[in-house]
């Protein structure tokens, strides 16, 4: 609240041309959590809250963006070192070493399709929400900045082996309606060997992560599920944003990172971790990138990445 109200002073209380004291911060910012926490509208919450329809939508929209400005940085980033060293290493006890992240696309009846990246503990390190109308998992795949950073060359170096073959990046696991890309791990259809049948129920059980964070935000989150009401394309985005980061804030306040893990004594100094540092500031602080510039030079190197990472052949080898 502190935060926020520094950041916009629409949410200080301030007295009026008659020195009335208006509305608390608090009415404000309990409106604005209840319409995202349960999904009502403003003619619903007018009356407990003691404001008016058109307080309560500005409310929503500056609250929204308050939180997306202010916490983006922290709570939607890329994954650190040690972030990237949890992921890898609980990918790799659960039986797929070298996995960053469960991705997956999450439509219903509504007009834009979120697409997220999500890990072992829910979190989203991931998120596109940006394209409206009549649109499939491939069409925003198509359009996801998700693997830009392996275009620019800039993707983490995960060395790993799987059959007498060495891979260079992480992959994520997905189901069967994505094509059959370098990094992809899709399931078998319809699996009948021992083998084939035990990494089928492996890689099913493991993707039901992304599938826990969509129904965690669904169900935490009731706005995202329900109709838009008339928002607007950059307000619906602002909101979804804003649950997405609100709920990182709860995952990372209640999930116990503690309970039976062992890491190494020093996170930051091993060569598991550093394949990041290249892309930190001195700080520490992750570095900010300019958009996919595709000019004379840069274009063969990116077009070959691109056939490689959309390459079935080595996705079939794998």
């Amino acid at each position: 609240m502190h935060d926020i109200c520094n950041y916009d002073e629409y949410f200080v209380q301030k007295k009026n041309c008659a020195g009335n004291l208006g509305l608390l911060p608090e009415q404000k910012f309990t409106v604005v959590i209840r319409m995202l926490a349960y999904g009502s509208s403003a003619d619903h919450v007018d009356e407990i809250a003691r404001m008016g329809k058109s307080t309560i939508l500005e409310s929503l929209v500056r609250f929204c963006d308050a939180v997306e400005t202010l916490y983006t940085r922290d709570y939607l980033r890329r994954p650190t070192p040690r972030d990237l060293q949890q992921l890898l290493q609980k990918a790799e006890s659960r039986g797929f070493p070298r996995m960053i992240g469960d991705y997956r696309n999450r439509k219903g009846q509504k007009s834009i399709i979120l697409e997220a990246v999500a890990g072992f503990d829910t979190w989203v390190w991931h998120a596109f929400f940006e394209v409206a109308g009549s649109q499939n998992d491939l069409n925003v795949l198509g359009q996801s900045p998700v693997f830009n950073d392996v275009l620019r060359g800039e993707a983490p170096n995960i060395t790993y082996e799987i059959n007498n073959t060495v891979y260079q990046n992480g992959y994520y696991l997905d189901d069967g309606i994505y094509p059959r890309w370098t990094t992809f791990v899709k399931s078998i259809p319809h699996p009948r060997s021992h083998k084939q049948i035990f990494f089928a129920a492996y890689q099913e059980g493991y993707i039901k992560d992304v599938e826990r964070c969509f129904g965690i935000l669904q169900v935490r989150w009731a706005i995202i599920r329900g109709t838009t009401r008339l928002f607007d394309e950059e307000v619906l985005r602002s909101i979804m944003m804003t649950c997405i980061i609100i709920h990182n804030m709860i995952v990372e306040d209640e999930y116990d990172y503690d309970a039976d893990e062992v890491y190494e004594p020093d996170p930051m100094n091993t060569a598991l971790t550093r394949i990041y540092e290249k892309l930190m500031g001195p700080n520490g602080e992750p570095m900010q990138h300019e958009p996919l510039v595709r000019d004379g030079s840069f274009m063969p190197r990116m077009i070959e990445r691109y056939m490689e990472m959309q390459s079935s052949y080595i996705h079939e080898c794998r």
